[in-house]
């Protein structure tokens, strides 16, 4: 029996009951309710900076964005128009929007145009 119980614990916790069906094997609620895909705006001032970076990057320039008060989905989305407008690829990392390119004032205008602040930083 306490072999049994040893390797229920190992595996995690609960993933189904009979009572609320299966359970998110995270935080153990049932999936109806479970609180680990919850999105979270990030914290701040709610200006999106819009900035320049070519260091450790080996020479290629990169436009980053970063403070955008979005949710990760939404923030996703807006990855995906600007990299449209711009015609270059990009990437979302950790909640900052990665252009390539030198993009700036056209970034800069497409957030303004969208609804949210925006500043250039950097030099």
């Amino acid at each position: 029996m306490a072999k049994k119980a040893a390797s229920f614990a190992a595996l995690g916790g609960l993933v189904f009951s009979t009572d609320a069906g299966r359970h998110c094997p995270d935080c153990s609620q049932p999936v109806a309710a479970c609180i680990c895909n919850q999105t979270v705006i990030p914290a701040g001032d709610g200006i999106a900076r819009v900035r320049r970076e070519s260091k450790g990057r080996g020479g290629k320039t990169v436009t980053t964005i970063t403070g955008v008060p979005l949710a990760e989905d939404a923030l996703k989305e807006l990855a995906t128009t600007l990299k449209k407008r711009c015609g270059t690829g990009g990437a979302l990392k950790d909640g900052v929007i990665e252009i390539q390119g030198d993009h700036v004032e056209l970034l800069l205008a497409e957030l303004v145009k969208h609804g949210f602040k925006a500043k250039k930083s950097g030099g």
